[in-house]
């Protein structure tokens, strides 16, 4: 993945990964998830994101080429949030305070401990 790439993932560690250009234009025709945020870090793009709502968003949105896999992994997924990580930040989020940000890092650290 290009630097600028995400990572789009569910509670089970499913994944779509976008690079940087397929990120730049996911934000852009979805105003940037604002609108499926359900929680975020001020300070990145790493950010917790419901399930219907991004399918909401994206059947509203222009067409996107990976729209499709993000709709299914939205529509699969175990829970009724999705993970957007931004794996080239440097941030730690320290200003990302709330309940919601421990979710984040909890699927996130469980996802990374089962590739190994």
């Amino acid at each position: 993945m290009d630097d600028g790439g995400l990572v789009i993932m569910d509670d089970d560690g499913n994944e779509v990964v976008l690079d940087a250009r397929e990120a730049e234009g996911l934000f852009a025709i979805a105003g940037r998830l604002e609108a499926a945020t359900v929680s975020a870090c001020p300070d990145c793009r790493c950010r917790v994101i419901a399930t219907v709502a991004l399918l909401d968003l994206l059947d509203a949105a222009a067409p996107h080429p990976r729209g499709g896999e993000l709709m299914d992994l939205a529509d699969d997924a175990p829970t009724l949030h999705l993970y957007v990580i931004d794996p080239f930040t440097m941030c730690d989020h320290p200003r990302w305070r709330d309940p919601l940000s421990d979710e984040w890092l909890e699927a996130v650290e469980e996802a990374e401990r089962a590739k190994y």
